[in-house]
């Protein structure tokens, strides 16, 4: 575990070898959306970081940090994350025994810190902010610590606010990903703060999540799998596929998908034992 920021690769090195692979790419005829930092540890470690993205951008294509946030307290992380064009943060709890058990950070970061370095950091921010929230049973799942989460995020206002669950083994033997009902929750208030077309689950699903499929039931599937539907909003889907409620069912039936109740409303989510 470190802190301090550090020289990890060449400025002129890491430029050649993205140059390189641009080059096979579009001889390939492949497009890149992005050219994203997301290394083996954290990104904002590199005291390099800022002048390899100014290093990268001539070659025009958008610049993306992945960061769980742990070094926004330094200034010049913050201005070196300024030059991308779209950053990722990782907001997992906002209450110290969550945050501390959720992340088991090194015992120089206080969390206070590091959420005043998150709100600092957004409110300068000329590109595109994220975050992503990933919920652990009994750790960061309960109401009232997504209502908290909540509350920041509406603070920090990203374009968008990712919900996620651990879909890899983790580092302990004892952890499990939140269930549909703690994430449904999530997206209420996190929806309720931001506006829900800035919510969105991070779930494992991958894929086409909103194209017209021409079957119902990977629509249904894949909707859910990022947003929880409302049965008013999935009859809708029906009514528009011309199909009856018995495709639903056979989802339930067959435990791809699940209802949860919030508020009075039934909400169906893509369950995530379902899901790749």
């Amino acid at each position: 575990m470190q802190v301090s920021r550090q020289a990890f690769y060449k400025p002129r090195a890491v430029l050649a070898a993205v140059q390189e692979k641009m080059d096979a790419l579009r001889a390939s005829g492949e497009a890149v959306d992005y050219l994203t930092f997301v290394p083996d540890g954290e990104p904002t470690l590199d005291v390099n970081l800022g002048e390899h993205i100014q290093l990268l951008k001539p070659l025009n294509v958008r610049i993306a940090v992945i960061s769980n946030s742990s070094l926004l307290t330094d200034p010049s992380v913050r201005r070196d994350l300024g030059g991308a064009d779209l950053v990722s943060l990782k907001v997992d709890a906002v209450t110290h025994s969550a945050w501390r058990r959720m992340s088991r950070p090194h015992g120089r970061l206080e969390l206070d810190g590091i959420l005043c370095g998150i709100a600092e950091l957004a409110g300068t921010l000329p590109g595109t902010l994220i975050t992503e929230t990933q919920l652990v049973a009994g750790v960061n799942d309960a109401e009232a610590e997504l209502g908290r989460i909540a509350e920041f995020l509406k603070q920090v206002s990203p374009d968008r606010a990712y919900i996620a669950v651990p879909t890899r083994p983790p580092a302990e033997d004892w952890v499990r990903p939140a269930g549909e009902n703690a994430l449904n929750t999530a997206y209420q208030l996190f929806g309720e703060a931001l506006g829900h077309e800035r919510v969105e689950y991070l779930v494992g699903y991958e894929g086409n999540a909103f194209a017209a499929t021409g079957d119902v039931e990977e629509e249904i599937l894949s909707i859910t799998a990022v947003h929880p539907m409302r049965r008013d909003a999935v009859a809708q889907l029906l009514e528009r596929a011309k199909a009856g409620w018995n495709v639903v069912q056979r989802l339930i039936d067959t435990g791809q998908l699940v209802g949860v109740e919030y508020q009075g409303n039934l909400f169906y989510l893509r369950r995530l034992s379902a899901v790749p």
